[in-house]
């Protein structure tokens, strides 16, 4: 196999859709043999044969990544398919409180100014926790998790995403915005403690994206005007376009690279108004 992802094998939580998804196929495209990992198993399947019959290597694992046992399985499955774990994106995350499906968090994230219970003044702890459970909690475990494979084998790469969010209040998304900015600032944590060990742990932070879990307000005209308006290049973002930059972060391309936060946003952050 040749390509910048060549001999590596990685897994990518949240695989089957979106982001995740798109950053399977990237990486298999570039060599990398993939674990697809998600909390919807069929759609994992899926996705993990897509790969194989495009004639690359992957497998498929369920994983809740808020349970400690669930993300060691996952790990531990790349050592057991493909013997080594190189990369890892830890791409899993719901985008607001009481998740019960991908539809429903879609049209919550249509919804969040007009109702009063995803105001942080109405927000209830059970619903506060489970956002942070998968956003920060799941993260943390999933890089805990595959570092300690990586130490293993002399090193790695480990990609979190994050989002501007992390940097930038939504009106009725604290939680959101909080857990992803909790990301950014594991990432760094987690960079500079298992430097040591040869991994390198980095973050990318989305801007409007048109995904599984922003797919209600992205097919809402309206809402697409305004964040287009919003944003500096006047487009919304793809998933290649976040796939290309985990790629590269993970590749030996990034090999000096650590601790670092990358916003393929098309210039929000950068504007003043954001």
């Amino acid at each position: 196999m040749t390509g910048r992802m060549a001999d590596k094998v990685a897994i990518v939580t949240g695989g089957a859709s979106g982001i995740g998804k798109s950053c399977c196929l990237r990486f298999a495209k570039e060599g990398a043999q993939l674990v697809v990992a998600d909390i919807n198993l069929e759609r994992a399947v899926a996705v993990a044969d897509e790969i194989e019959k495009a004639g690359g290597r992957a497998t498929a694992v369920a994983v809740d990544t808020s349970i400690p046992e669930e993300v060691d399985a996952m790990a531990n499955s790349a050592i057991e398919v493909f013997g080594r774990l190189d990369a890892c994106v830890a791409a899993a995350g719901i985008s607001h409180a009481g998740y019960v499906s991908r539809e429903a968090d879609q049209q919550a994230s249509q919804d969040r100014h007009d109702r009063q219970d995803m105001l942080l003044i109405e927000k209830s702890l059970t619903n506060w926790q489970r956002v942070l459970d998968v956003n920060l909690t799941g993260v943390m475990l999933t890089n805990q998790s595959v570092a300690k494979h990586m130490v293993a084998s002399g090193g790695g790469s480990i990609v979190n995403i994050a989002s501007v969010a992390g940097r930038t209040a939504l009106m009725g998304a604290s939680d959101y915005c909080v857990s992803k900015a909790g990301v950014w600032m594991l990432t760094k944590c987690g960079a500079i403690e298992l430097a040591r060990h040869g991994i390198r742990v980095n973050a990318v932070g989305p801007g409007y994206i048109r995904t599984s879990m922003s797919g209600a307000a992205t097919s809402n005209e309206k809402w697409v005007d305004e964040r287009i308006k919003e944003t500096p290049l006047r487009r919304l973002g793809e998933p290649s376009d976040i796939a290309n930059a985990c790629l590269y972060l993970c590749s030996d391309e990034a090999s000096f690279v650590t601790g670092e936060i990358i916003f393929p946003d098309g210039g929000l952050i950068a504007d003043s108004r954001a």
